[in-house]
């Protein structure tokens, strides 16, 4: 099963990517959590693409693109994957279709998670990390300790920028610029399903099973 979950930041991508992952047994490939990994091992691709996450705008599609290239020839992608955060433009899209004709294959659905802006704006910003194992809380749904330090390592748990409310806002400007067209242009090729992403995540999983 090959699939690509679309949706505004916050609206709980990732969080069913790791349990469509585990379903069907297919890798749950992040572009966000590459970037970071890149980040956090300061690497030549963390360092460029830092100024662009830290103030919401999205990495150069070159630099992108050519990630998820890599990635998506890797072994364990031969019986699918799930993609989090690409394509997120329509250009974006297209390299992924020339990509994965490449390899022979073909996506089987783009799954679009919808949810309202102030949804999203209050699950984002009120998200916390661990800054050392990447341990996730949430300030309303998974209160972190009152000392801040993660339960789990021990790590500072902190806000990251591109989950402060103004870089929130700027993002959701990107997206719906920039990836809300490729909505249509999945629906266009007739792959698109649509869940409404405000629902208990439970329900949500059960929309996007019984939809592919």
């Amino acid at each position: 099963m090959r699939l690509v979950l679309l949706g505004p930041p916050g609206v709980g991508k990732g969080t069913q990517a790791v349990r469509l992952s585990k379903r069907l047994g297919v890798p749950h490939i992040s572009t966000g959590d590459m970037f970071r990994e890149a980040l956090a091992k300061k690497t030549a691709l963390g360092l460029s693409a830092k100024e662009y996450m830290d103030s919401g705008k999205l990495v150069p599609n070159e630099t992108t693109i050519g990630l998820v290239r890599d990635r998506l020839e890797n072994p364990d992608c031969s019986r699918g994957f799930i993609l989090d955060g690409f394509p997120r433009d329509v250009a974006q899209a297209e390299a992924l279709k020339k990509i994965l004709k490449s390899l022979g294959v073909s996506l089987d659905a783009a799954v679009y998670i919808d949810a309202g802006p102030d949804i999203v704006v209050k699950r984002i910003t009120g998200r916390r990390v661990c800054e050392g194992c990447g341990a996730t809380y949430h300030m309303t749904f998974n209160p972190p300790p009152e000392d801040g330090k993660c339960p789990k390592c021990g790590g500072r748990i902190y806000q990251r920028v591109d989950d402060r409310e103004d870089t929130v806002r700027e993002r959701l400007k990107v997206y719906k610029a920039l990836t809300e067209p490729v909505v249509d242009y999945y629906e266009g090729v007739g792959i698109l399903r649509t869940v409404n992403g405000e629902e208990d995540a439970n329900e949500v999983l059960a929309a996007i099973i019984s939809m592919i």
